[in-house]
Order: C-alpha cells, then sequence, then structure tokens
C-alpha cells in the first residue's frame, strides 16, 4: 500500500493538539476549584476544541458537499478526508493524554474506545472509505460541544449560573437531534444498506449500534434526572465530591464511556 498523505495530517493533528494541551493552562488558567485536577482541565478544554473542530466541521461537510449523503461510502471529498484525518490525530493525543495521567482502572473504557474509534477511523483515512459514514459519527462532537461545557461550569463552580441552566437546555436538546437521532438514523442506513456492506462491517455496525442506542437513551434520562430533577442535597454533595474524582462522563461517536472514580461500565455512572 502506498504512503498515505492522510498519516501526515493524523501526526500534524496529533502533535496541534498536543501542544495545545500543553499550553492551555497559560490560555484559560484554572479556576481555584479545579486546581486539584489541572490536567483534567486541560484536558476538557482540549476536548472542547476538538468537539467544535470536528462537529462544525462535519456541518459544514454535508452542507459543502450534499453528495456525501448520497454516498457515505465511497464518495471522500478532501476537507471531509482531512477532518476524519484530524479525530484519528485527536484521538492518539487524549489516548496518550489519559494514559500519562489516569490510573488504567480509572479509564480503560475510555481507552478501549479511543482504540477502536482510531481503528474505524484510520480505515476511512487509509483506504479513502466510509469517509461520509465517519462524518456522520462526527455529527455527535456538536453535543460533546455542551456536554464538555457542562464539565467545566461543574469544574468552575459554576452550577448555579444562569449559563449553567442555559448550556443544560441546549445539551438535552442536542442529545436528541445529534446523538439519539444520529444513532438512529446510522441504524436505518445500515439496515437498508445491509446488501453493499461487507458481512462483518456489517455485523460489528449491527450490534454496535444496538448496544448504543438504549445505552444512550438511558444516559439521556440520568441527565435530565441531573440536571432538571435533582434535590439540593444532591447538588450540595456534587459540589462537594466533585473535585475528588477523577473523570467524568464523556460522550464519544459510537461508544459511551463512564470513568468515573470507582465507577465501571456496567455500573450507574454519576453525571456530575
Amino acid at each position: 500500500m502506498a504512503f498515505s498523505p492522510g498519516l501526515l495530517v493524523v501526526a500534524g493533528s496529533f502533535a496541534a493538539f498536543r501542544l495545545l494541551n500543553r499550553g492551555l493552562e497559560r490560555l484559560v488558567p484554572p479556576p481555584p476549584s479545579a486546581r486539584r485536577n489541572r490536567w483534567k482541565w486541560r484536558n476538557i478544554w482540549t476536548s472542547l476544541a476538538h468537539s467544535v473542530l470536528s462537529g462544525g466541521g462535519a456541518l459544514a461537510g454535508f452542507y459543502l458537499h450534499p453528495e456525501l449523503s448520497k454516498d457515505l461510502v465511497g464518495t471522500h471529498p478532501p476537507g471531509a478526508h482531512s477532518l476524519v484525518a484530524v479525530s484519528v490525530g485527536y484521538f492518539l493525543e487524549d489516548f496518550v493524554d489519559m494514559l500519562c495521567n489516569q490510573k488504567l482502572h480509572q479509564s480503560w473504557e475510555l481507552l478501549f474506545h479511543h482504540s477502536v474509534v482510531i481503528v474505524c477511523f484510520g480505515i476511512a483515512v487509509l483506504l479513502h472509505q466510509y469517509v461520509g459514514f465517519a462524518l456522520v459519527a462526527l455529527l455527535v462532537e456538536i453535543n460533546s460541544i455542551f456536554l464538555h461545557l457542562r464539565q467545566i461550569l461543574l469544574m468552575a463552580n459554576l452550577v448555579h449560573t444562569t449559563c449553567y441552566r442555559l448550556n443544560s437546555v441546549v445539551n438535552l436538546g442536542t442529545y436528541v437531534v445529534f446523538r439519539i437521532a444520529t444513532l438512529a438514523w446510522m441504524t436505518h442506513w445500515l439496515f437498508l444498506n445491509r446488501q453493499n456492506v461487507p458481512p462483518a462491517t456489517y455485523a460489528v455496525g449491527t450490534v454496535g449500534m444496538a448496544i448504543m442506542t438504549p445505552m444512550n437513551i438511558i444516559l439521556f434520562y440520568r441527565l435530565l434526572r441531573s440536571d432538571f430533577f435533582k434535590s439540593r442535597r444532591d447538588v450540595q454533595r456534587e459540589k462537594e465530591e466533585y473535585p475528588l474524582r477523577g473523570d467524568c462522563l464523556r460522550l464519544r461517536p459510537g461508544w459511551v464511556a463512564a470513568a468515573c472514580c470507582g465507577v465501571q461500565l456496567g455500573g450507574s455512572p454519576n453525571l456530575s
């Protein structure tokens, strides 16, 4: 196989996100409430930057190249292909960041998720196939923007603010549109195109969607309960416990990973 220029984009993206992560503490100094977990503060802001870039880029990709929506397999405009490569670089950087700053038992779910995404998106980058489908998956990052903002506001101890309440409403709305509806559409597409997708790819996609759709619905309920039906005692407990936690709920395209301290994927992820 000839050398793929996409690999250069991946390498450049990894370096750029690594430099951004290193410089973020100067660009966005952590508030006193977040100083006990400085690496997490930098990590969330780096993730927010990727979500804005990839989510916005995915929307722009479908707007500028409407042919992508008609052929998610073979169509691969240079810009869309590069965006997927940039995301591979980000996930590699985030993988390294977690590996260096968290214990394995706290982050293994996200490390596994990142490994899956890197392999799947990497195939799209190397083979120039399924770029459109990868772009659909990146639409989920639009909701991730508000999930990351939620984490930032929690770490900054700004729960009782208009900004947090407004973000909570937008977060729920984008969760339905860009996460649940996107997964449902991807499942529908797989079913309609089952004759045109290799059996192994179809099997993996079907199983993944079958797992992800109910999990996202359950987590939507937990998010709703956490932000809109929470008692004062629960709010106070969140404020007291948040700085002690290693990681919070992070939702990514293609997988849901709960890496709260002491909570495994099969448990009950805390949304604080």
